[in-house]
């Protein structure tokens, strides 16, 4: 039975496929270029809230033309400040959810990567972007601020005065000028993305689980905290990943390897 078959009932706006360790999530709403309704977040949410032991890693991608356009303004055009305060809230929950998970996050980036869909891109832990990305941020030109927890992690990407330009003016970056900022960790040719994503999943899933698991916990909170602080959150996370008695048997092995190569020299 795969993880994918075990998680449950998922809306049909995301699809689910296994291979191997790695669960491949797709975003499925291509006639609305796969814009973020609430029912699209709570499900993704609940996903990555009760992702199966099994999983060793996630690749997030969007079906058709566009990995995901934003918010879907229908949802929220009519909205009360409740409704406001309520969509703001699953979003963060939902991209916090990513960017904390216990497994790495690989987002495949094509088309539009616009508004709600670049906080969920910038969520993930590595992105890989094809030549068609593009990334906007139109809050500002459509009257709306960024709600999903985008104004505190793009600008530490990018810097805030390119994430106000972009807000204020609309300003739209291209797949390269996206990879020389930060957008994307990888470019990839057209139509290679998905295989590039799925690559880098069976890379990280052979590293030890526990050192990923550290990477992913503990970085974040450690470039927040003041530097002795920092070092402190070190020095724990360090001697936890080298008590793993996998992390153990891995050096011991690596250790054997180099003896041998030198005793063969």
């Amino acid at each position: 039975m795969t993880a994918a078959s075990t998680i449950g009932a998922i809306p049909e706006c995301i699809q689910l496929t296994q291979d191997e360790g790695t669960l491949i999530v797709r975003i499925s709403r291509p006639e609305k270029r796969n814009s973020l309704s609430d029912e699209l977040v709570l499900g993704l949410s609940a996903l990555f809230a009760a992702l199966p032991a099994s999983v060793s890693a996630v690749v997030l991608h969007g079906e058709g033309d566009h990995f995901c356009a934003g918010l879907d303004l229908n949802e929220v055009k009519e909205g009360t400040l409740k409704k406001g305060l309520q969509t703001s809230a699953i979003g963060q929950r939902l991209n916090d959810l990513v960017q904390y998970c216990a497994v790495p996050v690989i987002a495949v980036l094509h088309g539009a990567v616009i508004g709600g869909g670049l906080e969920l891109a910038c969520a993930a832990h590595i992105r890989v972007a094809e030549p068609s990305a593009f990334y906007a941020l139109p809050e500002g030109v459509r009257g709306i601020f960024l709600g999903s927890g985008g104004s505190v992690r793009i600008p530490r990407l990018i810097g805030t005065d390119r994430v106000m330009d972009m807000m204020l003016t609309g300003r739209t970056y291209g797949a390269e000028d996206g990879y020389r900022l930060g957008f994307s960790q990888y470019l990839e040719p057209a139509g290679e993305g998905l295989a590039k994503g799925l690559e880098l999943a069976r890379k990280v899933a052979q590293n030890a689980p526990l050192a990923n698991y550290a990477i992913l916990q503990a970085l974040p909170h450690i470039v927040e905290q003041d530097p002795a602080s920092g070092l402190m959150t070190e020095r724990l996370m360090t001697t936890l990943a080298a008590s793993d008695e996998e992390a153990k048997q891995r050096l011991r092995d690596f250790l054997e390897r180099k003896m041998n190569k030198v005793a063969h020299h």
